[in-house]
């Protein structure tokens, strides 16, 4: 669990600080405002800390580790040519810094780059324990079309795919559990199945299907927006996503239309709910309301969800943060929401513009 995030010159942040809440985040704003940027390196922190060496046995995690261990996961999550570039760019040289409390006082790590650093970090504080579970990250788009042979491609060649892709697909392509399904398996599965009428297979061909009592549907003949709800049924029945860890989600509403939006937001409230910390990158206020309403109806509760405004200020990034979505300051599609609106009523009325 990510509790703190403080960033100094980091890609778009000059300043930033997030306080996460144990539940449900979620990440607005405009194209470019840094929303995916917080959800990889959220990702790649707890990623670094869950993934011990084989030789560790039950030591730490040690700072020349980490610092190898980080700017790995930098270079191959983000992509840079350097990983300098990941600094903020400034005039001259600029140190980037970020800082994180992971799980309890015993989990929390510092380290920094500056924009000349080609493929080093500098760690400054390391935690004294490690991460008993890794996160599990999904793209805008689904990974289960792709699926068949990705894995091994990726390894052997040099793909424009970033590594949360090779992540994502081993997961999806690992066994189910054996025997009668746990119960909350069941109260997780049954009501994603319902969207897509069937469970979810992997064939001994490497292609995964729909099956349902007619036979078997492709899944590259599944509407894509489906295939998206079939990771989440996929890695819920292994059981990557049962009880504790972390889901990172970039634009769960990508390809949905509002009726299957409304699904993700029950299973995302429902995943929470058995101790999942979920963090979601949204252009949706159809997404958001749904989870507001969801929130307000869970009176037991009521900061199941955190919401963060991330706002563009020229070159730089400022984030609002709250309990409730008014807290998170502007939000951009509930501005255009009402501008469209209004252009609507002129023309309807006969007004100029």
């Amino acid at each position: 669990m990510l509790t703190r995030l403080d960033l100094t010159n980091f890609t778009v942040f000059e300043r930033a600080s997030f306080r996460f809440g144990e539940r449900i985040n979620v990440l607005h704003g405009v194209n470019g405002s840094g929303k995916t940027h917080i959800l990889k390196l959220t990702y790649l922190l707890q990623r670094s800390l869950a993934t011990k060496p084989a030789p560790a046995g039950d030591a730490p995690p040690s700072r020349s580790w980490l610092q190898r261990a980080l700017a790995e996961e930098l270079v191959e999550v983000f992509r840079p040519d350097a990983l300098g570039r990941l600094a903020t760019r400034t005039q001259g040289n600029a140190v980037c810094v970020v800082s994180a409390q992971l799980q309890n006082e015993a989990q929390p790590v510092t380290f920094s780059f500056s924009t000349r650093s080609r493929s080093e970090v500098a760690v400054e504080v390391a935690p004294s324990v490690w991460l008993d579970r890794p996160p599990i990250y999904f793209p805008t788009r689904e990974a289960l079309s792709i699926y068949p042979g990705f894995v091994s491609l990726y390894d052997l060649r040099a793909l424009e795919f970033d590594r949360t892709w090779r992540d994502i697909c081993v997961l999806l392509g690992a066994p189910l559990h054996r025997g009668v399904r746990p119960a909350p398996v069941r109260a997780l599965l049954e009501p994603l199945e319902r969207v897509f009428g069937g469970d979810i297979v992997l064939d001994s061909s490497g292609r995964f299907y729909v099956k349902d009592e007619r036979g078997k549907i492709e899944m590259h003949l599944v509407a894509e927006g489906l295939r998206k709800l079939a990771m989440v049924a996929r890695l819920i029945a292994t059981g990557a996503l049962v009880g504790r860890g972390c889901l990172l989600w970039d634009e769960p509403e990508a390809n949905l239309n509002p009726v299957l939006i409304k699904t993700v937001a029950q299973v995302l409230f429902a995943l929470a709910a058995q101790g999942v910390q979920i963090f979601v990158a949204t252009h949706s206020l159809f997404l958001m309301r749904e989870l507001s309403l969801l929130q307000q109806a869970e009176s037991a509760s009521p900061k199941s969800v955190r919401y963060f405004g991330l706002h563009r200020d020229g070159e730089r990034v400022a984030v609002t943060q709250g309990d409730a979505l008014t807290q998170s300051g502007g939000i951009a599609a509930l501005d255009e929401d009402v501008q469209q609106a209004e252009r609507v009523l002129d023309q309807a009325m006969g007004v100029l513009p």
